[in-house]
């Protein structure tokens, strides 16, 4: 199961490394690339609804799927070979499965794979049975809410999302902006002030603490960047709550 918008440099690599499923499922929120096209090439399962948050485009998704296991995957995502076959083993050989597993994803930033990190060494439940849950439905960083016992697998996702800064900021401007909206809707102020004296706190848990620093100068950048996002996200938390101030005031 993917969700896409826009995905035609991705989606190809993505859809190879699971060619093995026996069916695939895409939700498409508006392509103006050839995203759909290179679906159609791998014979994917097409459907179209208007994005309005990533877990309810995902819980949809699901919904959608004929089989009760459900391998999610994101367009900037490769299954490696080893994770391929872990799966294909537990499903030839296991009869009392649990209710998911949980599945280890790599940062691939600037072209460089990070060794190190907590983006390298994160688990996310991926491959789950949907009789037991499904994606919850937060607007940005969703997952999944099962009941029931989980495994990790073997293998990984090979998170090849940044291939530029350009690319970078893109989804870095979506996903603050969707970020502070979601709080918004929920009646959070912006502690933007606070958030700005934080930044040293922030730099030192993202490059030192977390260990980016083993991921030269890739990883430093990342570090940086990633230590800016709740300051931007916290930013425009403060304008959405200013423009609403005006507009009651006028």
């Amino acid at each position: 199961m993917i969700i896409t918008l826009n995905e035609a440099e991705n989606l190809a690599d993505c859809l190879e490394s699971v060619k093995w499923c026996n069916e695939i499922i895409l939700l498409d929120s508006g392509s103006k690339d050839k995203t759909i096209e290179i679906a159609e090439r791998f014979g994917a399962k097409i459907f179209k609804k208007e994005l309005t948050g990533f877990g309810d485009q995902k819980r949809y998704a699901v919904s959608l799927a004929s089989n009760d296991w459900v391998l999610s995957i994101d367009a900037d995502e490769i299954a490696s070979k080893k994770l391929n076959k872990s799966i294909i083993k537990i499903f030839q050989e296991s009869e009392n499965l649990p209710a998911g597993f949980q599945i280890k994803r790599r940062l691939c930033f600037l072209g460089r794979e990070f060794g190190y990190g907590r983006e390298s060494d994160e688990f996310l439940l991926r491959l789950f049975n949907k009789k037991f849950g499904n994606f919850n439905s937060a607007k940005v960083h969703e997952s999944v809410e099962l009941k029931g016992e989980t495994e990790k697998l073997q293998g990984i996702l090979i998170h090849n999302s940044y291939k530029t800064l350009h690319q970078y900021f893109q989804k870095f401007n979506d996903y603050t902006t969707r970020a502070a909206n979601e709080l918004f809707e929920k009646g959070k102020k912006g502690r933007v002030v606070l958030t700005y004296f934080l930044f040293p706190f922030y730099f030192i848990k993202n490059y030192i603490l977390n260990g980016n620093f083993l991921n030269g100068k890739e990883g430093i950048i990342w570090a940086f960047f990633s230590s800016c996002y709740p300051i931007v996200k916290y930013s425009k938390l403060w304008k959405l709550n200013r423009d609403k101030n005006r507009s009651n005031q006028g």
